[in-house]
């Protein structure tokens, strides 16, 4: 039996190993990857990623890394700056996605790098 399409939400975080462009572009990159392929996400399921970053990352915008992507053309994109709070997690970002999924298709929520340790629980394939 086929389940009918919902707008899910996904979560997801890594941390930047400095504040360069290159560096924000290529956790990005990471972090998009794991969350296309642990969802088996296609681009056109995609309906907005909203991507924050901590006050210590200002060298790029992490959404237009994902903007160049292939087929996300049609997603919409917007970066925020994270809540500033003493001991938060540094250079992390943070991802917020809705796509249209399958109601019974278990979720799959990256937290790569540093930021796994903001939830062991979801860490890796979790």
């Amino acid at each position: 039996m086929t389940h009918p399409l919902q707008l899910r939400g996904l979560r997801g975080a890594t941390t930047s190993s400095d504040n360069t462009a290159a560096s924000i572009t290529n956790a990005v990159a990471e972090l998009v990857d794991a969350l296309m392929e642990q969802n088996q996400l296609q681009p056109d399921q995609l309906v907005s990623v909203t991507f924050s970053v901590t006050t210590d990352l200002d060298a790029c915008f992490p959404a237009a890394t994902a903007r160049h992507r292939a087929g996300w053309d049609a997603v919409a994109l917007l970066d925020v700056q994270q809540m500033a709070v003493h001991g938060d997690l540094a250079r992390c970002i943070r991802l917020l996605a809705h796509a249209w999924l399958p109601g019974d298709q278990p979720l799959h929520h990256p937290y790569l790098r540093g930021a796994s340790r903001l939830r062991p629980d979801r860490s890796g394939h979790s």
